[in-house]
């Protein structure tokens, strides 16, 4: 059906139906009376794909009623707003899916469609992107979801997330690109390109402060200007004024107590005025609470908002959202002037124009050989080795030695659950499967070790397990083998790494605690690999040869986590955010329940600046493992840094300088890391803060030059007396490191002149 309509919009824009629209409010179809060539002949100028798309969207603004343009402002269904059929301007069609394309939803309800064709390539969780450090990479996963996006008709793919790694509990930190708002810049930006290089928008989410699942739809967070400038806001800048963002979605919480789907501070204030963004703000689904706010405060599409209709029997009441009905009756009363809705349709008509209309647009592909190689490299260059003692790593399997694999994650599909991003893959290679392909099925042994809840029958015992039959199982199969690698980590349920609710502990959940010291005891080489999207503690950390960060990697995870484990890929993921050894040790944490989760209504972020590596830095707490952090099967050298100049002014680059060796036996990738403090600052800063990166690809005995530029304006700090940034005159110290550890490859540089 959705097919007919979009071939019956296309259709209506080369047919002569259009040149009805030429005369005042005539929707009689002519296409029975007008030749085709005169129809082409007599396009107007909104259906040129030849005209600018501003002269297109002033074009089909002045020809629509006042009704149509209020009709641009909401949905029409639950992923899904109207164009203007009257003009052949189709609808809009959004898909969640920062990780791919979800399957199709019924028209009103969140039920799956039950379609046989909307089966996908499920790539990893943005976790696992920004831990690739590779912008690279971040292009090639944009292109290749946006590829997908395209094939399934959408015009906007909500996502990438890009809201700040905050506390190890959020539910939603594996869709993020980490704690540092220079990564998330970084990587988001090319993500974007890739994605609307294939004619589908980004929905850049959520804007902005959406840091947590806990109490999201009210709490009201509260914020220095200097934190939300330098910390909450970077990749949000990024998207708009460098990646170009075609959307925004706004946040559910509160700022200054106004929802972030009609923010007058972050959406009119700072995203459109400041900023110059000329895209459309989408709301979080339910995000909308008020006419008036939404109408003056820089929403331009409501979308998922439940509203009283419900209570008529009808199912999903579209004409009684915010900006449908209510909307339309203050602007008929003149309460609210109409060129507020001009402005909404400007913003979704440039949108659809952009999309469905555009000249060239691609046809998009689906599943293919190119998108399950891009998920494969993905994944294996995001997974971070944390541990590798007496070099477990990669598996030496000899003939005739056994594999225990042990744990439910081994085989548990990990692209179900966790909210609007589950997907519906076309296939996923769970991790138990690919290690009987790589070394033979009859050299892999496996047992459950622990269970997330569902239950598990002992055939043997003819009894359900528990908690302690299932770890008693394992220890009992591992005993058999030379090797053991454990699967565990998180999952996508309740509780864990799931939208709607954060994690109650900061522990390893279901008995892993007490299975992996039961596993050392049996004095056989033990890897630990977690799948998860958030920091873990790890009082059992002692007790594991090699620990193995794997995130959640989609339709490829168990072909990746092979290729690492076997060494056919050199593992060089950095970590994007700090592991901390206590959950205490964590900022938001550390100041008590009204920093993380707040009294319900409010909270307050007292560690202010200093997020991640910052505070841990700063105040001299040492992490379980520092941000950047990464080990890999070859060893890398660092030559002494050197600076193009010893002094700067504003506007100048400072291009660092400096030798990078593979001293090892194998061919491998570092990460390479600028890290930059102030000597005397006016106000307090951070120890150090990362500026700079570059992932370098050496052969075993490799060097390589390796130059790393910044601009001097990136040292500015947010001044909240004048508003903006400054620069200091004062000396910088720039060291270049392989993690935000202290390093001391180091350069000073002196800024002179500095300008805002």
């Amino acid at each position: 059906m959705r097919a007919l309509k979009e071939i019956s919009s296309l259709v209506l824009l080369v047919c002569c139906g259009l040149t009805c629209h030429l005369s005042a409010q005539n929707q009689s179809p002519c296409c029975k009376s007008i030749e085709k060539s005169a129809c082409v002949q007599a396009l107007p100028v909104y259906a040129d794909v030849n005209q600018p798309i501003e002269a297109r969207v002033e074009d089909a603004l002045a020809r629509m009623t006042l009704e149509e343009k209020v009709a641009l402002c909401h949905a029409q269904s639950k992923f899904s707003s109207t164009g203007v059929p009257r003009l052949g301007i189709p609808e809009v069609w959004h898909s969640d899916g920062p990780h791919g394309v979800r399957e199709e939803i019924e028209w009103d309800s969140w039920s799956p469609a039950g379609w046989t064709n909307d089966s996908i390539t499920a790539f990893p969780a943005l976790t696992c992107l920004a831990a690739t450090f590779n912008p690279r990479l971040s292009m090639a996963y944009g292109i290749s979801v946006g590829e997908e996006a395209r094939y399934r008709k959408k015009n906007v793919l909500l996502g990438p997330g890009v809201n700040i790694y905050r506390t190890p509990f959020n539910g939603r930190n594996f869709e993020y690109l980490g704690e540092d708002p220079f990564l998330a810049s970084r990587m988001v930006v090319p993500y974007i390109k890739g994605v609307q290089s294939n004619g589908v928008a980004t929905c850049v989410k959520h804007f902005a402060l959406n840091n947590q699942e806990e109490d999201r739809m009210h709490i009201d967070v509260e914020v220095s200007d200097r934190a939300l400038h330098e910390i909450y806001l970077p990749a949000f800048k990024a998207a708009v004024q460098q990646g170009g963002a075609w959307s925004i979605m706004g946040s559910y919480n509160k700022y200054k107590g106004q929802h972030g789907c009609h923010n007058e501070w972050l959406l009119k204030r700072i995203l459109k005025e400041e900023w110059g963004f000329d895209g459309a703000v989408v709301s979080d689904w339910g995000g909308t609470h008020d006419t008036k706010e939404a109408a003056l405060n820089g929403l331009d599409i409501e979308m998922g908002t439940y509203t009283n209709g419900l209570s008529t029997g009808r199912a999903f009441a579209y004409d009684d959202y915010y900006l449908a009905n209510p909307f339309l009756q203050l602007l008929k009363s003149g309460e609210i002037p109409v060129s507020v809705v001009d402005d909404k349709a400007r913003r979704v008509l440039r949108l659809i124009f952009r999309t469905s209309l555009a000249p060239n647009r691609p046809l998009g592909r689906t599943v293919c050989e190119d998108h399950s190689r891009v998920a494969r490299q993905i994944a294996t260059e995001g997974m971070v080795l944390l541990k590798n003692d007496q070099s477990i790593l990669p598996l030496s399997v000899k003939a005739g030695q056994r594999i225990a694999v042990i744990g439910e994650n081994a085989v548990r599909s990990l692209t179900k659950g966790g909210g609007s991003s589950e997907l519906k893959p076309k296939y996923e290679v769970a991790p138990l499967v690919a290690m009987k392909a790589a070394f033979g099925a009859k050299n892999i042994l496996f047992s459950y070790g622990y269970s997330s809840g569902r239950p598990l029958y002992d055939k043997v015992e003819k009894a359900p397990y528990d908690a302690d039959s299932l770890l008693q199982a394992a220890v009992k199969t591992a005993s058999q083998a030379d090797v053991i690698v454990l699967v565990g980590g998180l999952n996508k349920n309740n509780s864990q790494d799931c939208e709607g609710g954060d994690r109650t502990e900061f522990g390893l959940p279901f008995g892993q605690e007490a299975l992996i010291p039961a596993l050392a005891a049996l004095n056989k080489p033990l890897v630990v690999v977690l799948m998860s999207g958030n920091a873990v503690a790890m009082p059992w950390l002692k007790d594991a040869g090699a620990v193995l960060q794997a995130w959640y990697t989609g339709s490829e995870a168990g072909n990746a986590l092979v290729d690492i484990l076997t060494g056919a890929v050199n593992p060089s993921g950095k970590l994007p955010f700090t592991f901390p050894k206590r959950l205490e040790d964590n900022a938001a944490h550390s100041f008590g329940a009204l920093s993380y989760p707040g009294d319900n209504v409010k909270q307050q972020y007292m560690e202010d600046i200093l997020v991640g590596y910052r505070w841990h830095d700063t105040k001299r707490i040492a992490p379980q493992f520092p941000f950047g952090f990464g080990l890999s099967y070859t060893s890398f050298e660092l030559g002494q840094v050197t600076a193009s100049a010893p002094s700067y002014q504003a506007e100048d680059v400072i291009r660092l300088t400096l030798t990078l060796s593979n001293t090892g036996q194998r061919d491998g990738a570092e990460v390479v890391q600028v890290y930059a403090s102030q000597r005397k600052p006016s106000v307090s800063r951070p120890v150090k803060e990362l500026k700079a990166f570059q992932k370098v690809f050496l052969k075993a005995g490799e060097r390589k030059t390796v130059t790393l530029d910044l601009k001097a304006s990136d040292l500015a700090f947010y001044d909240e007396a004048a508003k903006a940034w400054k620069l200091e005159n004062d000396t910088y110290t720039l060291q270049v490191g392989t993690s935000s550890n202290p390093s001391k490859n180091k350069v000073d540089v002196t800024i002179n002149a500095a300008s805002k």
